[in-house]
C-alpha cells in the first residue's frame, strides 16, 4: 500500500488535509505538523518568541494534533516514521530538503498576506521565507511538483510571484467552495454590520485597533455590530477594546460558525481575512484591507464541495505516475477518465 503524509498547520489547513484523506481509502494516509530541519529555525523556535504566532509553534500543533487525535488519524511528526510516496504540503514556506525527494503537492488553503517591505527584501536575498512573519510568498517558493490552487486568479497570482506555470492547476480550495450553503442556517441574529478581525498583533504585526473599531461604527452608522474574533487573538483584550470603542449592545463572538454570521449579516468588515471570499460569494457589501476588486479576481471558484475531491483524484495520479513532474499535469488533463470528478465550475482542471 503507498503513503501519504499531509502537513497540517491551522485548524482550517489541518480539517482541508482531513477532507483530502478521506477521498483515499486505498493509500496509508498519515499526518504532521508543518516541521523544520533547519537549525536556523529550531533556534528561532526555542529560543525567542518570534514564531509563537506561527503554525510551526507548539500551541497550532497541540490544537491540530488534538484534532486528528479525535478523528483517529495517524500522526507521524516530522516524518520520522515512515518513508512516504506522495507528502501534500499547506504551506511551501519550509520545505524541508528530505521531503524535497519525494513527490509534493502544494494545496491552498486561504488567501496569502499582502507583500511587505520584509518580503520583498527575504525574496531578492533569498533567505528564509519565514522571516516575512506572514503568509505572504506562501505558493509563491515553487519548491512543490503540483500547486493546486483556488482559482484561475491565484494561479496567474503565484505565477507572477515565482511559481512555475507548468506546476498550476485549479482545483478549488476546500472550505471555500460551497459558500452558499451557509444561507441555511440557524444562528439567531440577523441584519447587522459584522466585523470580522484577524490576529496581527499576535503575530508581530502593527495594528491600530481602537481605531479600526471607530472605523466599523462608522460603517454601521448606527446599526447593530457583531465582532467575530480571530481565535489566535488576545480574547480579553480584543473585548475590552471593543467595549470600549463600541456601542453598548455591540455583539461579540470569540467562537462559533464564522461563515453562518457572514451569511446573516448585511455588509462584512474585514481586514486580512479569507472569509472575505464567504462575503463576495454570498453578494454582500464587503470592505477589507486588499483591494475588493482584486479579491474578486482572485475568488475561489465554487464547485458545490468538490474541491477536497478534485485534489485527492490529483494526488491519488501523480502518487502512482511513473514519469517526472513536469509531463505529470499534460498527462492528467489529456486523460479525463483520471480525475474522479471535472470541476464543476470549469468544466476540466485548468493548466495555467
Amino acid at each position: 500500500m503507498q503513503r501519504i503524509l499531509f502537513i497540517t498547520g491551522s485548524l482550517n489547513q489541518t480539517t482541508q488535509m482531513h477532507q483530502i484523506a478521506d477521498h483515499l481509502p486505498e493509500f496509508d494516509c498519515w499526518f504532521s505538523q508543518v516541521f523544520t530541519d533547519s537549525p536556523l529555525i529550531k533556534f528561532f523556535l526555542k529560543k525567542t518568541s518570534l514564531l509563537n504566532g506561527t503554525v510551526m509553534s507548539e500551541k497550532y500543533r497541540h490544537n491540530s494534533e488534538k484534532y486528528l487525535t479525535s478523528h483517529g488519524l495517524q500522526i507521524d511528526y516530522s516524518a520520522k516514521l515512515n518513508s512516504y510516496d506522495l507528502v501534500v504540503y499547506c504551506s511551501d514556506m519550509v520545505v524541508p530538503a528530505r521531503m524535497r525527494k519525494t513527490k509534493t503537492i502544494w494545496v491552498q488553503e486561504g488567501m496569502t498576506d499582502r507583500f511587505t517591505i520584509m518580503s520583498h527584501i527575504v525574496r531578492a536575498l533569498k533567505l528564509p521565507a519565514f522571516l516575512c512573519a506572514n503568509t505572504s510568498l506562501n505558493g509563491s517558493g515553487n519548491v512543490c511538483d503540483i500547486y493546486c490552487t483556488a482559482s484561475d486568479g491565484y494561479s496567474e497570482y503565484f505565477k507572477i510571484n515565482g511559481t512555475d506555470a507548468r506546476k498550476l492547476i485549479v482545483t478549488g480550495m476546500a472550505n471555500y467552495d460551497n459558500l452558499q450553503q451557509f444561507n441555511n442556517n440557524d444562528f439567531p441574529h440577523k441584519d447587522y454590520v459584522m466585523v470580522a478581525t484577524t490576529d496581527m498583533r499576535e503575530t508581530y504585526r502593527f495594528e491600530n485597533r481602537p481605531a479600526f473599531i471607530k472605523k466599523a461604527v462608522k460603517i454601521a452608522a448606527g446599526r447593530k455590530l457583531l465582532f467575530k474574533l480571530h481565535p489566535n487573538e488576545k480574547l480579553d483584550r480584543a473585548e475590552r477594546e471593543i467595549r470600549k470603542y463600541a456601542p453598548a449592545g455591540t455583539l461579540i463572538y470569540n467562537s462559533g460558525n464564522t461563515n453562518e454570521m457572514i451569511a446573516n449579516c448585511c455588509e462584512l468588515i474585514t481586514q486580512y481575512s479569507t472569509v472575505v471570499y464567504t462575503g463576495i460569494a454570498l453578494g454582500k457589501i464587503v470592505h477589507s484591507w486588499f483591494d475588493v476588486e482584486e479579491l474578486k479576481r482572485l475568488q475561489p471558484v465554487q464547485n458545490g464541495g468538490a474541491s477536497a475531491k478534485n485534489i485527492a483524484a490529483l494526488c491519488r495520479s501523480y502518487a502512482l505516475y511513473k514519469g517526472e513532474w513536469n509531463t505529470f499535469l499534460p498527462h492528467y488533463l489529456s486523460e479525463p477518465a483520471l480525475a474522479e470528478t471535472p470541476l464543476p465550475s470549469i468544466a476540466e482542471p485548468t493548466l495555467i
